[in-house]
């Protein structure tokens, strides 16, 4: 069957859809022994001889989506300079080779990841346009007044932009911190933080507990489970999605 390259190539490899459009106008995408640059060109990933920076790209016929509980003081990149943990040492060994993260979380942030090798879904999950948003449970110093509030909420302005709109609710307080459950659609580095520090206060402690319709739940920190079937339903209206 016949499809859009770049479609295949996000199916196929680590790349998103969009990555595989520049790798595509970059030439580092063949057909065949042919360079091809022209994006929407097709291919059938069964029959032509696919090819991206000089690997064949082999149809996979599996889709794995797996959500992981991301411990504190450990990080999301396959390798550290620095020697530290990285979630793929928690997990099998062959998962590192075949599975890529949906969006990260920064080393002393914990929660939920959904670890794939879809690369479609890693695009809709994480593109601001596509209205995913992602939950998290926020621990602040000092309770943040309502006029402040309204500032997370609206739109605030960080040294790389103005925020997108939030929706954020108080929880409870714990002594002299203030809990906090915030949702947005953008991933910028370190945004949440960023966002509570502009208002002048500090983040104590950063949980993700939701993607979309894709929830922690009660599972353990460092432990990790196969979607359930409403999750994979959800993940089906996603990608039939523009």
């Amino acid at each position: 069957m016949q499809e859009r390259l770049q479609k295949i190539l996000a199916r196929a490899t680590d790349l998103s859809r969009r990555s595989a459009e520049e790798a595509i106008e970059k030439g580092l995408v063949k057909v065949n022994g042919r360079v091809v640059t022209k994006l929407g060109t097709k291919a059938d990933a069964e029959l032509d001889r696919i090819s991206y920076l000089g690997k064949p790209v082999r149809p996979i016929r599996q889709k794995i989506y797996i959500v992981f509980n991301k411990p504190r003081n450990i990080i999301v990149s396959k390798k550290d300079p620095e020697g530290r943990e990285t979630i793929w040492d928690r997990l099998h060994p062959e998962m590192k080779d075949v599975l890529n993260s949906a969006g990260r979380l920064d080393y002393d942030s914990e929660g939920l990841l959904i670890l794939t090798n879809d690369g479609d879904l890693i695009y809709k999950l994480t593109h601001p346009s596509k209205e995913v948003f992602k939950t998290y449970f926020v621990k602040v110093k000092g309770k943040v007044e309502d006029e402040k509030m309204a500032k997370l909420r609206n739109g605030i302005r960080l040294e790389d932009g103005m925020t997108e709109p939030a929706k954020i609710n108080f929880l409870r307080m714990a002594d002299s911190n203030a809990c906090y459950e915030i949702s947005i659609r953008e991933g910028r580095n370190r945004q949440v933080r960023r966002m509570f520090l502009a208002v002048g206060h500090a983040v104590q402690r950063l949980r993700r507990t939701e993607m979309g319709e894709i929830r922690l739940g009660t599972l353990k920190v460092g432990e990790w489970r196969y979607l359930n079937k409403k999750e994979l339903y959800y993940i089906k209206k996603i990608l039939k999605g523009s």
